[in-house]
């Protein structure tokens, strides 16, 4: 028996997602529904699906509310190819507007809304881009893999970075070998990281910093996803990678531009270490139906 799925599409810096409201955790997408629904021909299309799910009324949820108990709503996503995701540093942004412009919250200027996700709870506030997110504490994670995209001559070694899903990240010479990757193929990396991993490829800016702002050009393969517009822990991943390839002195704010936009991305410290901060612009673009077999 086929379903309605009332959705709407969302985006932030051209990273588009397929929004669902499902509080009380009654309508799981197979892999298969996921796939078929984030079909830019034959779907809706979108890098994603995020479903808007209390906490409490899924079994993912409970890890959420144990380190937070405000954390009443779960970003619960997916990638296009129906797998699951830990993070969305976009996706999370779109969640708060969705949430928002639902009425299933209330989030004035200078509060707080906890969400939970795979991993891990982050906390959303709206600035003047938009939405800003604190992505936790991140780590030096993965090594250092040897890198192979189509269209490189030769293989590059990567810097691995977690901010709460895994991130490998790639300096390039010049805007010319970024412009020429050819990241609609899967980027090969060895060791091969088990559970895929997302690969961002970086130029910095000539001077790389402007009035205390560190300056990155970014374009990225999100596994399970593709070469995507922007994503959006990528490019807090691609300002750690720099900052720390810069050496002493690098600044701890950062602008990323994707081919979808410009991201800011700021380092700040925490009780429990290092946390990095995601801000940009957060749109619903339309609503549907779509029928699902």
């Amino acid at each position: 028996m086929g379903i309605d799925l009332n959705f709407t599409k969302g985006q932030g810096t051209g990273n588009d997602f397929v929004l669902f409201a499902d509080p009380d955790g009654e309508l799981t997408l197979t892999p298969a529904q996921i796939r078929a629904v984030c079909d830019r021909k034959f779907g809706v299309g979108g890098d994603g699906i995020i479903r808007a799910v209390r906490s409490a009324n899924l079994p993912d949820g409970a890890a959420a509310l144990a380190e937070d108990d405000a954390a009443e709503w779960f970003m619960d996503y997916w990638n296009a190819d129906g797998t699951p995701s830990e993070m969305c540093g976009n996706g999370i942004r779109v969640y708060a507007r969705f949430l928002i412009d639902h009425g299933l919250v209330d989030l004035a200027d200078g509060d707080t809304l906890a969400v939970g996700t795979r991993g891990g709870v982050r906390d959303v506030q709206r600035n003047l881009t938009g939405f800003q997110v604190d992505l936790g504490r991140w780590r030096l994670d993965g090594g250092e893999p040897l890198v192979r995209a189509r269209n490189l001559p030769v293989a590059r070694p990567g810097l691995g970075i977690n901010v709460g899903n895994p991130h490998v990240v790639v300096a390039l010479a010049d805007e010319d070998e970024l412009d020429t990757a050819d990241l609609g193929y899967i980027p090969q990396l060895e060791p091969e990281p088990a559970g895929g991993v997302n690969v961002e490829f970086v130029v910095p800016h000539d001077p790389l910093v402007v009035d205390g702002v560190g300056r990155i050009r970014m374009r990225v393969h999100e596994r399970g996803s593709g070469e995507t517009l922007s994503c959006g822990t990528g490019a807090a991943a691609a300002a750690l990678a720099t900052r720390h390839w810069a050496g002493a002195g690098a600044p701890n704010q950062w602008r990323v531009e994707v081919p979808g936009g410009t991201l800011g991305v700021r380092m700040f410290p925490a009780e429990d270490g290092e946390h990095v901060g995601l801000s940009g612009p957060a749109e619903l673009v339309f609503d549907g139906v779509l029928g699902l077999g």
